[in-house]
């Protein structure tokens, strides 16, 4: 990777609803002098001029031109970055060829991206020429999927250090979840649907737990679409619609730190509603629910500031072996996963790797395997998050 670049990170989508929030946060974090050097890019100048002036951004923050349908200005945009953070999806609509000019270029790239199919497609096009440029393109940098990816991390380091070993089974809970999913991951759930209706091949990618383990199998993972009572939580378990994405990108950790919590790893997500009959009824409820593929928002829609600020989340892992011996951690958010809690976990990604440039190698990554611990220090420091044993 070129040692100079102009800038240490290009925030591509600046002014949409998600970058301005990722704008607002590194001036509050960084400032404009500090030692993380930063852009905002996007389509229009003029949109970028009203977006810096709304949020409050200093005039001295530099402003780049670029868009998904140009190609050549993609290319000059990351070209003078060290790491671009691009929130424009629906990424298999406009990031194909970001990740194409990082991997060429030897740019850092994270984004908020739960599109398996499309990530898929970019592992088998661009892994070669991201480890040949030095190129550390990590995906899911937001809500999807960092709290889970890091949260199964944290818990097998946990079991080394209690256990001796890593355990072979991990069940991912959410206790509570405050807040709306955005527009932005809503589009990327419909893209990826219509995507699937007109190619059927990518439902068996969608349906594959192992669909980003580039060849190898695991054991067979519980399918998490149903309610079901867990008499070791004393609780029913709902599907967890973010399960498709995470469980993907935890097989893949596992896969990229050579195979640390084991092959024979099993893992599922679900979302606890409690006992008795009450749980059994939420549990069947969000079972059947179908609302999200009926929801209206817009990529660049989402909550108030007050609802940002009131949303949280938190998160059980529960850790078992053979010999029946059990850890537990959980991870918790303090602002609304899709929104407050994400711009801020993507943006301390983006950082991570900049003040990081030996953490990994070129390639295609996820959060836990790039950037694993000095992440996680990270978001505890910075970003609101909570890594506890319970």
């Amino acid at each position: 990777m070129a040692t100079t670049r102009e800038f240490g990170i290009v925030v591509y989508g600046a002014s949409g609803y998600t970058g301005r929030l990722v704008c607002e946060y590194l001036n509050k974090q960084y400032g404009v002098n500090g030692d993380v050097v930063w852009a905002m890019a996007g389509r229009s100048r003029e949109k970028l001029e009203a977006v810096r002036d709304e949020m409050g951004i200093p005039d001295t923050v530099p402003l780049v031109v670029a868009d998904a349908s140009d190609y050549s200005s993609i290319v000059a945009m990351v070209e003078r970055a060290h790491v671009v953070l691009t929130t424009v999806g629906p990424y298999q609509l406009y990031g194909s060829d970001v990740v194409k000019a990082c991997a060429a270029a030897g740019t850092d790239y994270v984004d908020l991206c739960g599109e398996p199919t499309w990530m898929h497609d970019m592992i088998a096009a661009h892994q070669d020429a991201a480890k040949a440029s030095g190129a550390r393109i990590v995906f899911s940098c937001g809500f999807d999927s960092i709290p889970f990816d890091l949260g199964v991390y944290f818990l097998q380091q946990t079991a080394k250090q209690t256990l001796g070993a890593p355990v072979s089974r991990v069940k991912g809970r959410v206790r509570v979840m405050k807040g709306t999913f955005s527009g932005g991951t809503l589009a990327s759930f419909k893209a990826t649907m219509a995507a699937a209706a007109e190619k059927p091949e990518l439902v068996g990618v969608l349906m594959n737990a192992f669909a980003l383990t580039e060849g190898f199998t695991g054991p067979e993972q519980p399918p998490g679409m149903a309610p079901v009572y867990e008499d070791d939580l004393d609780s029913w378990s709902a599907p967890f619609v973010m399960a498709t994405i995470n469980t993907k990108n935890i097989h893949r950790s596992n896969y990229l730190l050579a195979h640390q919590y084991g092959e024979d790893f099993v893992y599922d997500e679900m979302l606890l509603t409690g006992p008795g009959e009450q749980g059994e009824a939420i549990a069947k409820a969000v079972a059947e629910d179908k609302s999200m593929a009926n929801d209206p928002r817009q990529p660049g829609e989402g909550p108030s500031k007050e609802e940002r600020e009131n949303g949280l989340y938190d998160v059980l892992f529960v850790g078992s072996n053979a010999a029946g011996e059990r850890v537990m951690v959980s991870v918790k958010g303090d602002r609304d996963p899709g929104y407050g809690s994400t711009s801020k976990m993507i943006a301390e990604s983006a950082v991570c790797l900049l003040e990081n440039p030996d953490l990994a190698s070129g390639g295609i990554w996820t959060p836990a395997a790039a950037m694993g611990s000095s992440l996680i220090t990270r978001l505890q420091d910075n970003a609101g998050l909570t890594f506890a044993v319970e």
